[in-house]
């Protein structure tokens, strides 16, 4: 009995995971990065539970207030740190990424919290069942809408702030606290949290497919573009080649020499996680290889070489906005 209640309360939150990373056509989340979601969250679960205690015991809080309010800010803060962290470390370049990863955290959350109860509640099946398909994803998908919203402050500003990440927490709060105050039967509410979650997903995808797919096209003719332009040598045809001249009366010559290989290697790469991408939505699996090693091993020679100034003049140039990391690890390499 024990197992078919573990099943209840564990299979719907990790198979809709499962089924998130499956259905996206350029599997852009790598499971090294979606463990580190899971990790992270069931790390998440732990330290909220001693956070909980500690709070309850230290304001004197009933269960309710500490359910519909206390509780939700706690592990809302925990699991969002996670996925600021993940967000710092570039394992997300569009809002599919980031809504896969904040589900992943939001489950393993909901695994931890679930083993906790089945090994001290003595539940019925309909009480793990609505935990797995209501509780489990209630989670999953609070992280979801913090993930989303902090990759959408992270595109506008150029970077994640943990000031950025105040209006995402606030969203994700709402939702846990209102769910946790009961307002609708527990079927209901569950069967609620259960249908509107893959809608938000779908639209979420929908959304960032076509991102990836415009990204991919016109990343193509911008960085050959930027290639032919350093093959021929004449800078002035267009604002990228402007932009090149005149970085060259601001630096030495063995110093922008550097940076021009750079520019160079950044384009190539960007070509070739572009050209994966459109391997894996076409269904072939490419993997990653030595020689693209030994580009990442030069690009990272060269952001030392040139120094931090350089590479402050070189950013507006390569217009990625912290996306070099998360193309090194769709090549494999990060």
């Amino acid at each position: 009995m024990v197992g078919l209640h573990a099943a209840a309360s564990f299979l719907p939150v990790l198979l809709f995971l499962v089924i998130l990373r499956s259905v996206d056509p350029y599997r852009l989340v790598n499971l090294r990065s979606l463990g580190a979601a899971l990790v992270g969250g069931c790390g998440a679960a732990v330290l909220a539970y001693f956070a909980n205690s500690g709070v309850r015991e230290a304001l004197s809080l009933t269960d309710l207030a500490l359910s519909r309010y206390a509780g939700p800010l706690i592990e809302e803060i925990l699991k969002g740190g996670v996925i600021g962290i993940l967000l710092w470390r570039n394992r997300a370049g569009f809002l599919v990424d980031a809504a896969i990863l904040g589900f992943g955290v939001g489950a393993g959350f909901a695994v931890v919290e679930n083993l906790y109860l089945i090994t001290t509640r003595d539940f019925d099946l309909a009480t793990w069942i609505v935990r797995g398909f209501g509780t489990a994803i209630m989670h999953g998908g609070a992280t979801t809408v913090f993930a989303i919203l902090t990759k959408m402050m992270e595109e506008r500003k150029g970077r994640v702030t943990w000031h950025g990440l105040l209006p995402a927490l606030v969203a994700a709060f709402v939702i846990h606290s209102a769910y946790n105050h009961f307002v609708l039967p527990p079927l209901i509410s569950t069967a609620v949290i259960a249908l509107s979650v893959p809608v938000l997903v779908g639209v979420i995808f929908s959304r960032s497919e076509a991102a990836t797919r415009a990204w991919i096209t016109d990343g193509f003719d911008a960085d050959q573009e930027v290639i032919r332009l350093l093959e021929t040598g004449v800078l002035s045809d267009s604002r990228v080649g402007e932009y090149l001249s005149e970085l060259k009366a601001r630096f030495p010559g063995e110093v922008l020499v550097d940076m021009l290989c750079l520019v160079r290697l950044e384009a190539e790469l960007s070509i070739r996680a572009k050209g994966m991408l459109m391997m894996r939505e076409a269904g072939f699996d490419p993997k990653p290889d030595d020689a693209m090693k030994a580009r990442i091993a030069e690009t990272q020679y060269l952001e030392d070489s040139i120094g931090a100034v350089g590479r402050m003049a070189l950013d507006p140039f390569l217009r990625v906005h912290g996306k070099e990391s998360w193309q090194r690890g769709i090549l494999g390499v990060s």
